[in-house]
C-alpha cells in the first residue's frame, strides 16, 4: 500500500490584526512592515483559545468539507512548537476530543517544518504496513509566545492550523521526500524556558521566540534552493514538471528570493504570509487551502512543499493533488 492525502482542513482565529496594531508598541508602520515582510494582516487566538482548539476546529473543517469519518484513524501527528502544555501532547487531546479509540498520538517539534515532517512520517508508517489512516496537523498559537518589545520579530507571527488525512491506497499521491538539519545553527531561532544555553552558547530564557533574522534568511534561501531540484528528482520529475511551489511562508521576501535564485516562477508559488503572517507549521496547509479556494490548484497538479525553520531543520514532499 502507498500513502495518499485524501482530505484537507484549516482554521484561523476570528481576530484579525492589521499592521497598525503595532504602532503604539514599537517604532513601525504599515508601509515598513509590508515592504520588509509582505504581511498585511494576521490572526491572533483569543485569550482562552489554544493550539489544541485550533487543531480541533481544523479537523472539523476537514470532516465537513470532505464528508469523512475519523473513528478509524489509527495515528495522529501534530507539528507544533506552541502546545497548550509540554505534556500531555496535542495529539492525545485531539484523540480524546473526537473519541478515536486506540489511535497512536505524537507531537512533532520541528518548528516551521513540522507539517512536512508529519507527512514524511505518515508516508513511512503506511509504507511499513503498521498504520492505514493518519491525521497530520500543523498548528500554532505563536502570538502567545511573541516578544512584543522586539521590533524585528513581533510583527512576523500569526496563529492558525491545518490538517490533512493520509490514508493507505493502492496508488498514492505522496511522491518524493527530503529531510535534513543543521543543529549547529540552533541558536539562530529558538524558544526556551529552561536551559540557558544552546550548543554552549548563552540564550535568553523567557519562553518567547528569538531569532537572528539575517542568518535564518540566508540559510533558508541557500538550503531550500539546493533541496528543490533534489526533491523533484526523487519524485522522478523535473522542476519544470512542478505546477505549484508551496514553501513555508516565513517572509514574502524569502519566497521572492527563492524564486529569483532558482528561476521558479513567482506566479506559480502559493503563500499564506500576506493574509496570515508567519504561522510556522500551519503556513503550508493554509497556503494550499488558499490556492484551492482561489481556483488555482487543480486535480492532477504537482505540488512541491518545503518547510524550514528552528532547529535548524527542513523537510519537503511532492504531492500529486487528486483530492
Amino acid at each position: 500500500m502507498e500513502a495518499k492525502i485524501t482530505a484537507l482542513g484549516t482554521y484561523v482565529p476570528e481576530r484579525i490584526v492589521d499592521n497598525h496594531y503595532f504602532e503604539s508598541m514599537i517604532e513601525t508602520n504599515d508601509e515598513w512592515i509590508v515592504s520588509r515582510t509582505g504581511i498585511h494582516t494576521r490572526r491572533f487566538a483569543a485569550e482562552d483559545e489554544y493550539t489544541s482548539h485550533l487543531c480541533i476546529a481544523a479537523a472539523k473543517n476537514l470532516v465537513e468539507t470532505y464528508n469523512v469519518v475519523l473513528d478509524d484513524v489509527d495515528f495522529i501527528l501534530v507539528g507544533t512548537v506552541t502546545p497548550d502544555q509540554t505534556m500531555p501532547s496535542m495529539a492525545t487531546q485531539i484523540q480524546d476530543y473526537f473519541g478515536i479509540k486506540h489511535a497512536g498520538a505524537l507531537d512533532i517539534s520541528a518548528a516551521c517544518a513540522g507539517f512536512a515532517y508529519g507527512i514524511v512520517l505518515a508516508k513511512g508508517l503506511i509504507a511499513g504496513g503498521t498504520h492505514r489512516k493518519i491525521l497530520v496537523f500543523g498548528a500554532e498559537t505563536l502570538s502567545k509566545f511573541t516578544d512584543f518589545t522586539d521590533r524585528t520579530s513581533c510583527i512576523l507571527f500569526g496563529d492558525g492550523a491545518g490538517v490533512v488525512l493520509v490514508e493507505a491506497a493502492p496508488k498514492g499521491n505522496i511522491l518524493g521526500v527530503v529531510t535534513g538539519s543543521q543543529g549547529d545553527c540552533g541558536k539562530e531561532l529558538y524558544l526556551t524556558n529552561t536551559h540557558k544555553q544552546i550548543n554552549g552558547v548563552d540564550v535568553i530564557v523567557d519562553n518567547k521566540i528569538h531569532q537572528n533574522g539575517r542568518a535564518v534568511f540566508k540559510w533558508a534561501i541557500n538550503t531550500v534552493a539546493e533541496q528543490m531540484p533534489i526533491l523533484a528528482e526523487r519524485s522522478n520529475l523535473k522542476m519544470s514538471d512542478i505546477d505549484w511551489f508551496i514553501p513555508h511562508s516565513a517572509n514574502l521576501r524569502i519566497i521572492e528570493a527563492l524564486c529569483a535564485q532558482t528561476g521558479f516562477p513567482l506566479e506559480k508559488t502559493l503563500e499564506s504570509i500576506t493574509l496570515y503572517a508567519n504561522t510556522s507549521s500551519a503556513s503550508i496547509p493554509l497556503a494550499l487551502q488558499r490556492g484551492l479556494r482561489e481556483g488555482k490548484v487543480k486535480k492532477g497538479d504537482r505540488l512541491l512543499m518545503i518547510g524550514f525553520g528552528g532547529g535548524l531543520v527542513y523537510a519537503g514532499v511532492v504531492v500529486e493533488w487528486d483530492v
